[in-house]
Parts: structure tokens; sequence; C-alpha cells
């Protein structure tokens, strides 16, 4: 029972992130123009070492439809086209990143064009949630709204290198790696 609902879990946020991604395509049509080439062709995107709950999918398939978007496939059977595999070993980082702009680390094997095109995609597209925001509660809560999610993504991305460095002079430290004190002078 249990194992049922998290695989609707599962699919339900699968479906959601193609929604995402294809909200943010159609809003540039040069992305559009560059996927509908590849019209056909798809993609696995495999999340590595993912540390959270087994719910969340390890591997989400899609295919590029002819109208240069991606849908999602529930069922994924043979071999890609083109495989993109993300670190996802610390989530809050890496999510704290991509709001901040920041490019994951990304292994990417298959079609070169499409990669090609992926990595354009990724180096290029960003989505406008001052833009999104706007159109429902106007551009000043808009406006207001956005810098509060920068100074949280930044306030985030500075907590995560925070325990990052925490746990990694710990980890020293019962090595016996340590050299004297236990923590730096402030």
């Amino acid at each position: 029972m249990i194992r049922a609902f998290q695989k609707l879990l599962g699919a339900a946020l699968a479906a959601r992130i193609c929604l995402l991604v294809n909200h943010v395509l159609q809003s540039e049509a040069v992305a559009v123009d560059r996927l509908q080439r590849h019209s056909g062709k798809r993609i696995e995107v495999h999340l590595r070492s993912l540390p959270v709950a087994d719910w969340v999918p390890e591997s989400i398939g899609v295919e590029i439809t002819r109208a240069g978007l991606i849908e999602w496939l529930e069922a994924f059977d043979g071999e890609p086209d083109l495989r993109v595999s993300i670190d996802a070993s610390n989530p809050a980082r890496s999510i704290a990143d991509a709001f901040g702009g920041q490019r994951p680390s990304v292994d990417v094997s298959g079609d070169a064009a499409l990669a090609a095109d992926v990595a354009w995609l990724v180096d290029n597209l960003r989505w406008d949630l001052h833009d999104d925001l706007a159109r429902v509660v106007g551009d000043a809560p808009a406006a207001a709204l956005a810098q509060f999610a920068s100074t949280a993504s930044a306030g985030l991305r500075g907590a995560v290198d925070a325990l990052v460095e925490a746990a990694q002079r710990l980890r020293r430290m019962a090595q016996g790696e340590a050299g004297g004190s236990e923590f730096p002078p402030r």
C-alpha cells in the first residue's frame, strides 16, 4: 500500500517537473526550435547518489515532441538517445545553486547534437519567476517575492556551505587529522 502511494507520488513529481520545464521552454522560441530538430528522441535524466526517500524517482525518461517540448515517459524501455546524469548527493545545495544560477555537476552520454542543444538550454534558459509572479500578484509584490527568493537562496547556499565545512572538520577530527585545536581561532 505504501509502495503504491510512493510510486504515485513519484509519478506526480516527474509529471510536474516536465510541466515546469515545458513552461520555461515555451518562454523562449529559440529553445523550442532547438528541440524540434530532435523530435522523437528520448532523454533519460538520472539523479546520482540521491540520499532522499524512496518516492523520488531516481531516473526520469522524456521524449521530445514535434512541438519542441518534452513528454514524460512513465515506462522507459530500451536505450535513450541521451543520458544525463546529475550529482544529487546534496539536494539542498543543488537547489540553492540552481536558484543562484549555478550549474550542477552533470555527466552526459549519447547523441552529440542532442547533447549540444541540451547543454545550450541548460546554459541559457532561466525561469523568470518574477514575470510569472507578476501575472498573478502584480509587479511590486512579485519584485519583493523575487528579491526574498534570491536572498533566501543566498542564505541557504551559505548555510549549506557552512554545514559541509563543519561536517568535513568533524570528519577530520574523528580521523585524527585535526591539527592541534578542535576549532580554528576566530
